[in-house]
């Protein structure tokens, strides 16, 4: 590696992780560099470092996963286990694996004395039961305070199995940004997997770098899209293997189809290997799929072939998304996800003439404020909460603005009988010229049909008091005068 990055996304410079305001103001600020840092005094909910970590990793061929952690931090695991499993299903595979996962079940008598036992007998267990290829330690809060060396114990038990071992260091504690844990997991690769000289260039290979929110559908259709401009797609680490891996410092180019994931480590890889990237945004929309796509493609001297295909595309699919717009028109729309999904959606909605009010995101760094500045030009005073989870003032801000429609994970929403569509579906299509169809018609569907969230409302009740839907939603963001 040939940077100094720590893979904290925190020490990035003007990164924020804890914000609230009206859209307008948080451009202005954000251009004066007036924002400051700010903690929250309460916090409810977060979304940890190590999730991440193993959710890019998670789906790799002949690997097993231990988690050195307490058995609580496997708890995340199951939603990224039945992804694993459904998009087996979906790929037409009948003999559906679950991911191999072990949990050393660090208790209180490790952290008194240390969890290095446990865990040389689970990496034992998992070369002996699985003789996987890969075994990847992911290091928790608890180990990472109790100071356990996951590295020392990787490479002493190395010489006593064919498997590779990877020592991830993904402590929760590490970072508020979630996002870190893919960087996490990408440096570990690039240390202990790559080579240290670059494979000879094979002409059109193209690393595509994917989370597992990511469908069959929207898999197949980015690819076709690749395809069409010659190129040949190395699909990371999603549904991958050690072989995929190694063959990444071979390919002449590098994209991402979230654009948070892995430009952290394509940066790297140019750096280090000399392969450029493209660095744009999600493929959620008209105008973010003909971005996304003309970004690679210039990357790979393949503009004129691009703008002839998005050309076509957009006589395909223009038609059918004004239908989509007389049944969505002026809807207010508040939007929920992770930092590229958010912004990407947000954008969407007005290819559907949707009035975007509301607008949450885990951070906001010079990437959001592009998306910011772009928005604003479209809608006026929105409100952006940067929170990582905290539903607490989702539910604030969702019950003042009163959305028609909410776009994200639906949980609370729901509750107050607002029509919901997910929008981090990892089952069904979102991405590409084919995705915005769907996306749009479920979309309408949901609001033309909001039985079910209404029949629901009147019997589920939110665990907050009246008071609190009176209160400033952002009142326990508290800035702080940095040194």
């Amino acid at each position: 590696m040939t940077r100094d990055y720590s893979g904290i996304r925190e020490h990035r410079p003007h990164t924020y992780n804890d914000l609230g305001g009206c859209s307008s103001d948080l451009e202005r600020d954000f251009n004066k560099k007036c924002l400051k840092h700010a903690d929250r005094t309460f916090s409810q909910g977060l979304q940890c470092q190590q999730i991440n970590s193993v959710a890019a990793l998670l789906s790799l061929e002949r690997s097993v996963f231990i988690l050195h952690s307490p058995q609580g931090c496997s708890g995340c695991v199951s939603m990224q286990a039945d992804m694993y499993r459904v998009g087996q299903s979906h790929r037409g595979i009948t003999l559906v694996k679950s991911p191999r996962v072990i949990v050393t079940n660090l208790d209180q008598n490790d952290i008194v004395m240390g969890g290095e036992t446990k865990l040389r007998e689970a990496v034992s267990l998992a070369s002996k039961r699985y003789a996987p290829e890969l075994i990847f330690i992911f290091s928790s809060c608890a180990s990472g305070i109790i100071g356990d060396d996951i590295d020392a114990v990787a490479i002493d038990l190395q010489p006593d199995t064919d498997a590779l071992i990877i020592p991830i260091h993904c402590d929760g504690y590490r970072s508020k940004i979630c996002a870190s844990g893919f960087d996490s997991a990408f440096i570990s690769i690039q240390k202990y997997i790559l080579p240290t000289e670059r494979l000879p260039e094979e002409k059109g290979l193209v690393n595509l770098f994917a989370p597992t929110s990511i469908s069959y559908k929207d898999q197949l259709e980015i690819e076709h899209m690749l395809e069409l401009i010659g190129a040949k797609v190395n699909y990371i680490p999603f549904y991958s293997s050690l072989a995929k891996i190694r063959k990444i410092t071979a390919a002449q180019a590098s994209t991402s189809i979230c654009k948070v994931f892995a430009d952290e480590f394509m940066e790297d890889l140019e750096q280090s290997y000399g392969i450029p990237y493209s660095h744009t945004v999600m493929p959620i929309g008209v105008r973010n799929t003909d971005k996304w796509f003309l970004g690679i493609a210039e990357v790979l001297g393949k503009e004129k072939e691009a703008k002839e295909y998005i050309e076509r595309e957009h006589a395909r699919i223009l038609p059918k998304l004004a239908l989509i717009k007389q049944r969505l028109q002026g809807k207010k729309v508040f939007i929920c996800g992770g930092t590229g999904r958010s912004f990407a959606a947000a954008a969407l909605i007005d290819d559907f003439g949707m009035e975007l009010v509301g607008l949450e995101t885990p951070i906001y760094d010079i990437d959001a404020q592009i998306d910011i500045e772009y928005l604003n030009g479209i809608h006026t005073n929105f409100t952006v909460d940067v929170a990582n989870m905290q539903p607490f003032e989702q539910v604030n801000l969702v019950n003042k603005l009163k959305p028609d429609v909410f776009i994200g994970v639906p949980t609370w929403s729901a509750r107050f009988g607002i029509p919901t569509t997910h929008i981090l579906d990892s089952k069904r299509p979102t991405l590409g010229y084919n995705g915005i169809l769907y996306l749009g018609g479920k979309i309408a569907d949901q609001v033309e049909n909001p039985g079910f969230n209404k029949k629901l409302a009147p019997y589920s009740r939110l665990p907050y008091r009246e008071s609190w839907y009176e209160a400033d939603p952002f009142k326990f963001i508290k800035a702080y005068e940095e040194v």
